[in-house]
């Protein structure tokens, strides 16, 4: 037998409807708010990623820029040390020709001084030669600036625009070596000297006290360095 449903019981059924409605509404307006919070979010993600993305390619278009004018300066700079190689070369080649000429130069005030030098020494001079060459065997060589030549004797001259301790050292060792290379004066004296316009007076002693001859600028003429006591070495 089936109860009748009573005004109270259909009131309390639609408040329990009513409320589950609203409990309903509540979820689904929660849930459109989270839905909207988390659009909200992920749209500002998406903003900050693209201004990210923005920022990124800016940078690599600056750094691009910047390699490009790094290039152009390592270019520049390129083509400035080749222009700079060009030029030392150029002035290489002009202080060359012109430590040749100034050697020339001072070899031909040396000697036409030789006769008068060496005869004051006594030495009497019948020829001075420039640039007495001889070769050996191996590759070997021997230059003399400057050959004096009596019936006796020989005097090989080195010549500096500034005379340096290695010159000196150098022409000593020609001077032990100078036979071999000219055995044809095998049977005379042969003495050194070594000449400059410039010399430090170390240089100059060491020199004599090897047993050369000194010749040195003296104003504008030039002299023997060395006193009248003063005894040559002989090879």
């Amino acid at each position: 037998m089936s109860t009748a449903l009573t005004v109270d019981d259909i009131w309390k059924m639609f408040q329990e409807t009513n409320h589950q409605f609203q409990a309903m509404v509540r979820e689904d307006r929660e849930r459109r708010a989270e839905t909207d919070r988390k659009f909200q979010e992920t749209d500002r993600q998406i903003q900050e990623t693209a201004a990210q993305m923005r920022e990124t390619d800016r940078q690599i278009q600056e750094t691009a820029a910047q390699m490009r004018e790094t290039d152009r300066q390592v270019q520049e700079t390129a083509a400035q040390m080749r222009e700079t190689d060009r030029k030392l070369k150029e002035v290489s080649t002009l202080v060359g020709n012109l430590g040749g000429r100034l050697g020339e130069f001072v070899e031909g005030l040396v000697a036409p001084a030789c006769k008068t030098l060496f005869a004051q020494r006594g030495i009497p001079v019948h020829k001075v030669s420039r640039r007495v060459e001889a070769d050996l065997p191996d590759n070997r060589r021997m230059e003399i600036d400057l050959f004096v030549v009596n019936t006796d004797a020989v005097v090989l001259v080195e010549v500096k625009s500034k005379l340096a301790t290695d010159d000196v050292r150098e022409h000593l060792t020609q001077m032990a070596e100078f036979k071999e290379f000219f055995p044809e004066y095998a049977d005379k004296r042969a003495m050194g000297a070594v000449a400059a316009m410039v010399m430090e007076e170390n240089v100059c002693r060491f020199a004599i006290n090897s047993g050369l001859f000194v010749i040195e600028q003296a104003g504008e003429t030039l002299r023997m360095a060395n006193d009248m006591a003063f005894k040559p070495k002989v090879w």
